[in-house]
């Protein structure tokens, strides 16, 4: 199925929330250190309630770790500063997706590892920054398992 990455999160009930939506799609969900909360988090456990499944999260030290020991088929990028959108897209089973930090997205030199067509947006109107991570990571990976008819 597909991997959701998250490098280095900051808010807790974002990554519970992201936590059900991989239970609910069978994503697995990858942390890469370090954490802005530690994992038995109140806010955490609320919003992840009682779908977290401990088999379905890896934590990484590092980027560079995940790069080396992961599975995986197409790393995507996922930031405001991309110029392809998400839904240009053909996506496949086991593609990765990469989120930045809630308060900062990816940083320069983790996006300048990324070709230009693997670095993705999610549309939204001029007037705005950013979205919510959990809602981006939802709307990535549900259109993304569309695009596989919902297999698993």
């Amino acid at each position: 199925m597909f991997n959701i990455v998250l490098y280095q999160p900051e808010i807790p009930p974002n990554t519970g929330n992201i936590i059900r939506l991989c239970t609910n799609t069978g994503a697995r969900l990858h942390l890469i250190k370090p954490l802005g909360f530690v994992l038995n988090d109140k806010k955490l456990k609320r919003a992840g309630l009682d779908y977290i499944d401990w088999n379905n999260l890896k934590i990484w030290p590092d980027l560079e770790s995940y790069f080396s020991g992961a599975v995986f088929n197409t790393l995507y990028a996922i930031s405001t500063k991309g110029q392809r959108q998400y839904a240009d897209c053909q996506f496949k089973k086991d593609d990765s997706f990469l989120f930045g930090p809630e308060t900062r997205g990816l940083p320069a030199d983790v996006l300048g590892g990324f070709s230009n067509q693997h670095i993705l947006r999610i549309p939204m109107q001029d007037s705005s920054r950013s979205m919510n991570l959990s809602n981006a990571a939802a709307v990535i990976v549900y259109e993304a398992w569309r695009q596989i008819n919902f297999e698993t």
